[in-house]
């Protein structure tokens, strides 16, 4: 009888234990879903790449600074420049836009073209860019900023550095950074490059090319990203950064998430489709 009592006062423990651990976890979900309510929507849309994308109502005009790394130039470099209110070429970015941006416009006079684009700055250790470049486009009235004696972050880095410092904090939020050429080539300068969007996390900053988009959506907020098929989709990919996801929930995609979590190692979300003009 004792033994029996002993066993059933252990079972009842456990059952209030499990009861308890429960109550606690249902507590952290109602507290978590309230957490998640009251966070404040982020919202994104290429403008940059269709003036008449979805422009949410009552929301600002963005302003964008241009950032062209040492790749190939993306066909809609063009546009990007107009948007622009600040053009930064890091290092060899100049020279790509010194023999390329006439391809881009079409236009076969290669001086005129150009004189029309000059970047106001030139930012980076100037191992890249070629002398004559250098030359034609400070003669032009371009800054040339030389960072030779920093070896310690990228041309990247540095430019990035550059508008965050002269930014204000209440117009930050307000600014988007155009990077083109940050993706192909050597797969270090890409992970390197998308570390930037971890390390500026306050800022808001693309990753463009031809065939790609990336930017960083911070667990700070809740998202609403504004696609239009015509320039982009429909694949979509999620995947966390710097650290696990560890909720994730989606609508608008073909294969949505739900309270998913993301970690490499495990899952992370790549190949699904855009269903919707907002995710």
């Amino acid at each position: 009888m004792n033994e029996h009592r002993t066993s059933s006062s252990s079972g009842g423990s456990q059952l209030e234990k499990a009861k308890v651990r429960l109550v606690h976890h249902l507590l952290e979900v109602k507290m978590l879903g309230r957490a998640i309510r009251s966070m404040e929507v982020m919202v994104h849309s290429s403008t940059f790449l269709l003036p008449k994308l979805h422009q949410p109502a009552n929301s600002p005009a963005k302003k964008y600074a241009l950032v062209v790394l040492n790749q190939n130039l993306p066909r809609f470099v063009p546009r990007l420049w107009t948007h622009a209110k600040l053009r930064i070429c890091a290092d060899g970015g100049a020279n790509r836009i010194f023999d390329e941006m006439f391809q881009m416009t079409n236009d076969p006079d290669y001086e005129s073209t150009r004189k029309r684009y000059i970047p106001e700055i030139i930012e980076g250790d100037m191992d890249s860019i070629r002398p004559e470049v250098k030359q034609f486009y400070s003669s032009q009235g371009s800054k040339i900023s030389d960072k030779s004696h920093n070896q310690e972050t990228t041309d990247l880095h540095k430019c990035i550095s550059r508008i965050h410092r002269c930014t204000p904090d209440h117009e930050k939020t307000n600014l988007c950074v155009l990077v083109t050429g940050a993706l192909g080539g050597r797969f270090d300068h890409e992970a390197a490059n998308i570390n930037i969007l971890y390390l500026f996390s306050d800022m808001r900053i693309v990753l463009l090319s031809d065939d790609c988009l990336i930017r960083l959506l911070p667990k700070t907020h809740k998202h609403e990203i504004y696609i239009e098929s015509s320039v982009e989709g429909p694949h979509c990919g999620l995947f966390p950064v710097g650290a696990p996801s560890g909720s994730t929930t989606t609508t608008g995609l073909k294969w949505n998430l739900s309270e998913a979590k993301m970690r490499f190692g495990s899952m992370i979300s790549t190949s699904n489709i855009v269903h919707a003009e907002k995710l």
